[in-house]
């Protein structure tokens, strides 16, 4: 099989040997589960639910307020003791809190929506829309508003993204190897949503059992290809794994859709397949607890509202004579770091890793050498050095005319500097500053 790439990206450690051997196991249920209303990119769903009610498993509790937003269901059912803001990653958000009853009592809702054949287009944008289904390789986004693309857009490609190019997460790799016939049904519901002709499914050499096990199931469906991909990061990046698989650049400021393409994560694909076939909302998924500190890493799958303690501690919690240095949800590239483990799971908590001390340091930043490197690796073809130079010095007109909206925070010029530049923080602060004067202008 010949392997697709594209230009650019690094070769970081990769981790992966810590879980991507271990089966996924169903984490123990909570006592307590806290369900953010804010787990998605777009406004917040708004509570259906109140101080004291019975609530089902699967039950809508969270009403999605516009179109960029997405519902929220209940994990177990029991009954909701409260609705506050509590701590959730990357800050507060308002929580419903629900006890478990541990009888797992399904809603009435929840049962299968019809055959594929059958259902149309429009049918399966609502299931999806109704299962507050989003991306779940991190980003989140609701995923009815993908694939309802603007009139004069047209969808020529649905391309999975089975990368699972982030260090240390192993979560989509066993899923394609314990589950490939949900992936396989997922990504035909997504084009039949969008009426495309054509689906890729992207998995990177390192999981060859997964490539088996999906190309195995896609067999009977040529409109669906099965490719390999580079080991590379970033090759699960959206406008990266699209050149990969169709050899289309998406212009500068411009979304897939400019090409016609669709990118979804193989998770994403997997709960809409529990949506459809089973009704069930996403109230789960897996997350991969791992890293050097953690005693037993595992591939969970946790309930969304769990507690990050108590999902560790069912891993075994740390090792002993290891002192844990950082704990980062998601992977050390993209994911964020959190100051306390009292927080909860949502959509898009695809891992947990703990890295001891020694390597949670952030190096002394020495000055730029002009060596290049970090262009050289740039997978969006950018200048780095001077997006972040431009904004060390608040000068945000100047970044965002060397196209610093254009970043996709991949890290990689982080990583290869070698004069230890805070290349990425720098250039996010800069996109934050210049969105925040593109609303600023637009509400004038």
């Amino acid at each position: 099989m010949k392997l697709l790439t594209f230009k650019g990206g690094i070769h970081p450690p990769y981790g992966k040997e810590y879980a991507n051997t271990k089966a996924i196991e169903r984490a123990k249920a909570p006592e307590k589960v806290y369900i953010p209303l804010q787990q998605h990119i777009g406004a917040p769903a708004k509570a259906v639910v109140n101080k004291g009610d019975e609530v089902k498993l699967g039950q809508l509790i969270g009403e999605a307020q516009g179109f960029v937003s997405s519902n929220i269901h209940s994990s177990v059912s029991g009954k909701v003791v409260d609705i506050k803001v509590c701590d959730v990653p990357g800050g507060q958000a308002p929580c419903v809190i629900i006890e478990n009853d541990f009888k797992e009592e399904l809603h009435e809702s929840v049962k299968p929506k019809g055959d594929l054949e059958t259902l149309t287009k429009e049918e399966i944008v609502g299931i999806i829309k109704d299962a507050g289904i989003v991306g779940m390789g991190g980003a989140t986004f609701p995923n009815h508003v993908k694939i309802s693309p603007p009139p004069n857009s047209t969808a020529e490609y649905v391309i999975l993204n089975g990368a699972e190019c982030e260090p240390y997460l192993t979560a989509d790799d066993r899923l394609m190897v314990e589950r490939p016939d949900d992936v396989v049904f997922g990504i035909r519901a997504l084009m039949k949503s969008l009426d495309v002709k054509k689906g890729f499914i992207g998995i990177e050499a390192n999981k060859p059992e997964a490539l088996k096990n999906v190309m195995e199931a896609a067999k009977a469906y040529p409109e669906v290809e099965v490719v390999g991909l580079e080991v590379k990061y970033p090759q699960g990046a959206e406008k990266q794994l699209i050149y990969a698989c169709t050899g289309r650049e998406v212009p500068s400021g411009a979304l897939p859709i400019a090409v016609g393409a669709v990118v979804d994560n193989v998770g994403t694909a997997a709960a809409i397949s529990d949506a459809i076939q089973k009704g069930m909302p996403l109230v789960e998924r897996i997350t991969t607890v791992t890293g050097p500190c953690i005693a037993e890493p595992k591939n969970l799958i946790t309930k969304i509202g769990t507690k990050v303690y108590e999902i560790i501690d069912q891993c075994g919690g740390i090792k002993q004579g290891v002192e844990a240095g950082k704990l980062i949800m998601g992977g050390p590239m993209m994911g964020l770091a959190q100051y306390t483990d009292d927080i909860s799971t949502n959509k898009g908590s695809s891992g947990i890793l703990i890295l001891p001390e020694s390597e949670a340091r952030f190096p002394e930043p020495q000055n730029c050498i002009r060596c290049g490197r970090c262009t050289e690796v740039c997978p969006a073809f950018l200048q780095p050095l001077y997006i972040s130079a431009y904004s060390l010095k608040n000068m945000f007109d100047q970044a965002e005319a060397v196209n610093a909206m254009d970043c996709i925070e991949c890290g990689s010029c982080s990583f290869i500097c070698p004069a230890a530049r805070p290349l990425l923080p720098s250039i996010r602060t800069a996109k934050r500053e210049i969105g925040a004067r593109r609303r600023a202008a637009a509400k004038k």
